[in-house]
């Protein structure tokens, strides 16, 4: 998914639907409902140490504490902006697996990393995968994890608010631009993942360098930066997620916006 790609080529307008959807639907603002968090729980890091996750008992339930302090103060975020847009909201649900798990989407695989199941609504995350991001992807933090479920939270407003659907449907109907659609789909993600830690900022809970860590988590995970890394060539037209500056850059314009009417993916340059 290079830069700059135009807009596509849909029947019926197909692209633009999509992209007024969420726009529509979700209203704008700062985050208004009261947290009883002060801060992100601070993750160890050791001098040195590459993984924020290691095998001490204590390091996993601390792990365990902050993805489910992240997750629900994303559906405390999400909810409350769908409630200003008067839209109704259903909560997620997050699941935590080893190596794999029976989803409404078959076999989750800690192969594919955290992944969010349209079909049943809910996130899966396999916690190793942090240990991935942090030594495989050199984007270790706090922040980084919330990126990471921030962006699959993403997928499931784009779910709540028919993107999903209709992306899905304009796929079958233009199989040709299938990866075209995921990328812009995944783009928006970021952006909407980018719109959530606006909020983080907003409410004081952001700490010195937090911003760098989600930045570099986003950009770690482009399509060209892990094809690079497993194959040693970078194929654009196989692209379904954006490349690394794409994906870096839709989260800073989330986090720069602070509103979902900002990740518009769907229209024009990318």
């Amino acid at each position: 998914m290079p830069g700059g790609r135009a807009a596509l080529p849909l029947g019926g307008g197909v692209i633009g639907v999509i992209a007024t959807v969420l726009i529509l639907l979700l209203g704008g603002g700062g985050y208004d409902v009261s947290s009883p968090f002060e801060r992100f729980p601070a993750q160890p890091r050791p001098a040195g140490a590459g993984s924020t996750m290691d095998s001490a008992p204590d390091a996993q339930s601390e792990l365990v504490d902050f993805v489910s302090f992240v997750i629900g103060d994303l559906q405390k975020f999400w909810a409350a902006d769908f409630a200003k847009a008067g839209r109704q909201f259903q909560p997620t649900r997050l699941v935590l697996f080893r190596q794999a798990a029976d989803t409404g989407c078959g076999t989750g695989s800690s192969q594919t990393g955290p992944f969010y199941c349209p079909l049943d609504r809910q996130i899966y995350v396999d916690l190793g995968f942090f240990r991935e991001l942090a030594n495989r992807f050199q984007a270790p933090g706090d922040f980084a994890q919330a990126y990471v479920l921030a962006h699959e939270y993403g997928h499931h407003v784009q779910t709540l608010t028919g993107v999903t659907e209709q992306v899905d449907s304009a796929s079958r109907e233009n199989p040709d631009q299938r990866n075209a659609l995921s990328v812009r789909t995944e783009l928006q993600a970021d952006c909407l993942a980018g719109v959530w830690a606006h909020s983080t900022f907003e409410r004081g809970l952001l700490e010195q360098g937090d911003l760098e860590e989600g930045l570099t988590a986003a950009a770690s995970v482009g399509d060209d930066r892990i094809q690079a890394q497993t194959t040693g060539r970078i194929s654009p037209e196989t692209f379904t997620h954006g490349t690394a500056e794409q994906r870096a850059r839709w989260f800073k314009q989330g986090f720069d916006a602070g509103d979902a009417s900002g990740c518009n993916t769907f229209s024009g340059d990318i």
